[in-house]
């Protein structure tokens, strides 16, 4: 897979359509592999929640410093990382708070409660960008934003209730308000290569995990897994992403980017029997389809030619 990645990213010039193809392609399996997190964060059996996150760290490094050196060369990859100057620090910084957010929410709420909160990212991120850069909002966004929020207080009114803590809903919200934010960034700053970045995340990670692990030793089983969650589930579905979507229209990576709340609950359904809330499911409805419909209108809209004045919303994941 490394291979088929790495080709991907240095494959001679060709057709447009066969450049969204392997595009769509690849950001489709970054979207197929994310949506195994739950599942195999599920088979791990170490008791402390910053081990794990340590390990999927350092196995997400480990694989995302080879893709780069293997893409760029070294030389390449050192041009890279001062090429990324502060923007590249900020997403760094978005992308550990969320990876880092993820595995700790595990502990507090379902999967199909996190997966499904954050896809409401990229809307969010409409709104951010609304608020700080003041970029014109279309109707049909303001009505997705606003079934998106009104989903979130569903799925989240079970805390409410005493069903499920508080603190398992709160870091899914933190996690799509930093994906939300490391999206603007990386739409203000389009010319900087984010790759860097994503090494500098998993970097952060490790070491704030590291100073709170109660210990590093695992089983060979559990290290089976954590190897598969770090750089196959972390690093190679970012890597893959990252090739991927700068072949596609963002809204279209930001729509193959809903497989991931889609199959995410469904593999741990079938592998651990965990059954979303019936708050969940309805609340994880409503923020679905709102974001679909933006999407396929967006989608849309980015397909016809462009107007005066029209700015556009992309969002990638």
């Amino acid at each position: 897979m490394t291979e088929r990645v790495a080709a991907a990213s240095n494959m001679p010039p060709v057709s447009a359509v066969g450049s969204e193809r392997v595009g769509a392609l690849l950001v489709f399996l970054s979207a197929l592999l994310w949506s195994f997190g739950g599942a195999i964060a599920r088979s791990i059996e170490v008791g402390d929640t910053w081990t794990v996150v340590f390990w999927r760290s350092v196995w997400a490094g480990v694989f995302i410093v080879g893709f780069m050196l293997w893409r760029d060369g070294v030389r390449g990859t050192a041009q890279l990382v001062r090429a990324m100057g502060l923007p590249g620090l900020a997403v760094a910084c978005c992308l550990a708070t969320a990876s880092t957010s993820f595995v700790v929410a595990l502990e507090y709420t379902t999967v199909a409660n996190i997966l499904l909160i954050q896809a409401g990212g990229p809307l969010f991120a409409a709104l951010l960008a609304w608020v700080v850069f003041r970029e014109r909002i279309r109707l049909s966004t303001w009505l997705a934003i606003a079934a998106v929020i009104i989903g979130v207080v569903i799925m989240v009114s079970d805390s409410f209730a005493g069903d499920v803590s508080p603190i398992g809903d709160g870091l899914a919200l933190l996690i799509a308000v930093v994906f939300a934010v490391a999206t603007v960034i990386t739409r203000r700053f389009a010319h900087v290569r984010m790759t860097p970045a994503m090494c500098l995340a998993v970097v952060f990670s490790a070491v704030f995990a590291a100073s709170r692990a109660d210990g590093f030793a695992v089983s060979s089983r559990d290290m089976a897994y954590l190897f598969a969650f770090g750089a196959i589930n972390l690093g190679l579905g970012l890597a893959l992403f990252a090739t991927g979507a700068r072949l596609i229209p963002a809204s279209f990576a930001a729509l193959l980017g809903t497989f991931e709340p889609i199959l995410g609950p469904i593999w741990v359904w079938l592998a651990h029997s965990e059954v979303p809330s019936s708050r969940t499911m309805i609340g994880g409805s409503v923020v679905f389809l709102a974001l679909l419909i933006y999407l396929v209108l967006e989608f849309r809209r980015q397909s016809q030619p462009a107007r005066p004045g029209a700015i556009g919303l992309s969002a990638p994941r």
